[in-house]
């Protein structure tokens, strides 16, 4: 066999190369008809080789950016090459896939452009895990990895549907009008409105006019009907907010209407039907406020059919990483900027903080640094000046706040929800049985005495 002079491939060795590599590849000339289709792109499209060849590429790669933004097109007419953008292509069969495209030019071996060449990969699977992990840690517009949050998600739904009266207790900023509004969306009453009142931003004088309503000539200013909020609710779900800081006299009020689903506008001699779930949310200990004569007994009880106790941020830090994410996410959306994500400084300083504004603050703190962050990670000198960050790196985290110390309740809690089967277990967490074992004797994780040992 004659020895080539050159190591360039032959035109066969190419086909081949191309045929056992993963990514779809193909390539088209400067009129952007396709002139080599490799085996991986028929698979990823659907669509034979002999189909594809001679057709111009966006007849063949029925992608949502062919029309206006193609990739391809920038490249040929910029230089510059597209690296790994995420696009959705139709298959032969009208399916959506989805894909990251690269592109580039391509030159003979005298340097001569001839036309450009893009590969693209099938991100089904990594979408459907993406999909999978999501599914696993979001319910509703909340997330959480913590075990707490995960056992009220468990039960929301059944909750919702009771269509019982809800009491929901959590610092400012935990995201209780957030579970309010879970609680309707799921509920019976999800087709009508949600209606949220801060009874606590409401001074007392106008409370009950914005509650329930007034009529014409009920006061000097009131010189037409106005519908309360019960009324505007209607079918659907009234949320009062900050329900602790109502006054006793209006607490009667509310009382009556939980007790008999009637409510009178201010001015009038006509009863009104209260057709509402209602939802209430505290940051106060009611039980407490009870104890020294500023709540109703009568009415604590009647709001607290099911109470909902929502955790700190400080009691959930494991969510910390997750809930960044997200709302790095949301402003990147927002703003338009490309911020990646918190340099492990950040993390670290965010971790040892306490956070007493719990989320509300951790969003203020991020928005903050979006300011200051042009691209790339966020980093200390992005954070408010009052955020203390690069203090204590050295030292241990808080107790429970350990890597060990969340990987072995990761490890615990899939051993409980798959009933201590460690195959289950090991499947949930996406590591093998061998792990699980090794972990369990290493920090000494045993079933309970009675029942679920395998």
């Amino acid at each position: 066999m004659k020895e080539r002079k050159t190591g360039y491939p032959t035109s066969e060795e190419t086909a081949v190369i191309l045929d056992s590599v993963n990514d779809g590849v193909f390539t088209v000339d400067s009129d952007f008809t396709v002139t080599s289709f490799n085996r991986s792109a028929e698979r990823i499209t659907g669509v034979p080789r002999e189909e594809a060849l001679g057709r111009r590429c966006w007849e063949v790669f029925k992608a949502d950016i062919c029309e206006g933004d193609c990739a391809l097109k920038h490249t040929t007419r910029t230089g510059e090459p597209v690296v790994n953008r995420s696009i959705t292509i139709l298959n032969a069969e009208g399916t959506k896939v989805p894909i990251s495209v690269s592109t580039a030019l391509l030159r003979n071996r005298k340097g001569k452009i001839m036309g450009g060449v893009e590969t693209f990969r099938d991100l089904s699977l990594v979408e459907a895990l993406r999909k999978e992990v999501e599914n696993r840690y979001h319910f509703s517009d909340m997330v959480s990895r913590s075990t707490r949050m995960k056992d009220i998600f468990s039960i929301l739904p059944d909750i919702a549907l009771s269509g019982s009266t809800v009491l929901i207790e959590g610092e400012s900023g935990t995201g209780k009008e957030l579970m309010a509004r879970a609680i309707h969306n799921l509920s019976s009453r999800r087709d009508g409105p949600l209606i949220t009142v801060n009874c606590g931003a409401i001074p007392d004088t106008l409370l009950e006019s914005e509650l329930f309503g007034h009529m014409a000539g009920a006061f000097t200013d009131a010189k037409r009907d106005k519908p309360g909020k019960f009324a505007l609710a209607r079918k659907g779900t009234i949320f009062l907010d900050e329900v602790g800081d109502v006054s006793p006299a209006h607490q009667v009020r509310l009382l009556r209407v939980l007790q008999e689903k009637v409510f009178e506008p201010l001015g009038s001699t006509r009863s009104v039907t209260a057709d509402v779930r209602i939802v209430t949310a505290t940051n106060k200990d009611l039980a407490s406020e009870v104890e020294a004569g500023r709540f109703r007994r009568d009415l604590f009880y009647r709001i607290n059919v099911i109470r909902i106790a929502l955790p700190p941020l400080r009691d959930r830090k494991e969510d910390i990483p997750l809930l960044s994410d997200l709302i790095i996410e949301r402003m990147n959306h927002l703003r338009g900027k490309e911020i990646s994500g918190l340099s492990q400084e950040v993390l670290d300083a965010f971790l040892h903080h306490e956070w007493p504004g719990n989320i509300r603050e951790l969003e203020n703190v991020i928005e903050h640094a979006f300011i200051l962050c042009p691209s790339g990670n966020i980093e200390c000198r992005h954070l408010p000046d009052t955020f203390r960050c690069g203090e204590g790196r050295n030292e241990r985290p808080p107790a429970g706040h350990t890597l060990e110390d969340m990987e072995a309740r990761a490890i615990r809690d899939a051993l409980v929800r798959n009933d201590w089967n460690r195959s289950a277990a090991a499947r949930d967490l996406g590591v093998d049985r061998g792990t699980i074992w090794r972990k369990c004797k290493q920090w000494g994780i045993k079933p309970p005495p009675q029942g679920g040992g395998r």
